[in-house]
């Protein structure tokens, strides 16, 4: 089964639902499933307004349409609600194709944190967009709710994954001042970095990761340590040399490093929001508090081991079968295809 996904999204950005669908792709391979990524590299791009680093595709709809015949899919999955999406939605719509779409993004936050606009319109048109899909995928039960409260159609539960071959405890030592208190991703406004930078904590606050708030933040939080980006062994170092990992953003969906962190045997400090709450619950691998600097006195206590054991409960290959699965569930396969005759998978 050949599976099309269209994303706005993708390298050389470094975010969640980049790694979420490489990760995707890497473990449906053995189900039986084969991923095609109709992405901003084969269209030109220009500079996202207020972020500088993320490039936004110009596609034109005679492209869209040939790269989607070249890549001759069983599926078609729109990932993200960019000038991509957009364009991949019409193909379909124009051709009566069913099709599937995921909700990855608090767009309404995310834009309301740069400009002044109500959030009332961002939703309306998030459902818009998202109406004609044969099913709408969500990370965790508490975003399915919310889209469904919201009005969306279809919703249907995706949960991610980790790889705990890489994220795992080992002994490394930064050489820093203890504790460590470690947070990892973009560093944006919406991510909230200063509730954490602003604590009053005993050892070192660390920062991974790049974005346009960085040169700011550097300059205003001089004893912070910002190490950029990393990637692989040398990023699974940093997370289990660290005592705490740090998640002040309130806007994220789900928020992938939480799962890598857990499985590197680092308990969580958040706020108690949506993202960490679904992620987290009840389970005894961090602290969820309005006071985050509680959270993360809090979190210095919690069993390193419980994390590990939490965290392996995520996998990539069930994250997979639940896409797959969800696909043939609601009919999302294109007509005339292989795929709809006769789907092949791995039990």
């Amino acid at each position: 089964m050949r599976i099309l996904v269209a994303t706005d999204a993708w390298h050389p950005q470094v975010n969640g639902v980049v790694r979420t669908l490489t990760k995707l792709a890497d473990a449906a391979e053995g189900l039986g499933a084969d991923f095609t990524f109709l992405t901003p590299q084969s269209f030109r791009t220009f500079a996202m307004p207020s972020y500088r680093d993320v490039r936004l595709a110009m596609p034109r709809p005679a492209r869209i349409a040939k790269l989607i015949q070249e890549a001759r899919p069983d599926s078609i999955h729109i990932a993200t609600e960019g000038p991509i999406g957009l364009m991949v939605r019409r193909y379909c719509r124009q051709r009566k194709l069913p099709f599937t779409t995921s909700f990855h993004t608090r767009f309404p936050e995310y834009v309301r944190a740069r400009v002044p606009v109500p959030g009332s319109l961002i939703w309306r048109a998030l459902r818009r967009f998202h109406a004609p899909s044969r099913a709408v995928m969500a990370a965790t039960p508490a975003l399915a709710r919310e889209l469904t409260e919201r009005g969306f159609d279809n919703v249907l539960l995706w949960p991610r994954g980790v790889d705990t071959g890489l994220f795992h405890p080992r002994a490394v030592d930064l050489c820093l001042p203890a504790p460590v208190f470690l947070s990892v991703g973009r560093i944006a406004v919406e991510k909230n970095l200063e509730a954490f930078l602003d604590l009053d904590l005993p050892g070192t606050k660390v920062i991974v990761g790049d974005g346009p708030a960085r040169a700011a933040l550097e300059e205003a939080y001089p004893d912070a340590i910002f190490l950029g980006e990393k990637h692989g062994e040398e990023l699974a170092d940093i997370y289990a040399a660290a005592d705490v990992f740090v998640f002040p953003s309130k806007t994220d969906t789900f928020g992938l490093v939480l799962l890598e962190a857990l499985a590197s045997g680092l308990p969580v400090a958040a706020f108690p929001v949506k993202g960490p709450r679904d992620v987290i619950g009840d389970a005894p691998v961090g602290a969820l508090d309005h006071d985050l600097r509680n959270a993360c006195f809090t979190a210095l206590g919690v069993s390193r081991q419980d994390c590990v054991a939490f965290a392996a409960n995520y996998t990539w290959e069930a994250s997979a079968r639940v896409f797959i699965d969800s696909i043939l569930a609601v009919g999302a396969v294109l007509p005339g295809r292989n795929g709809a005759e006769q789907p092949r998978f791995v039990a």
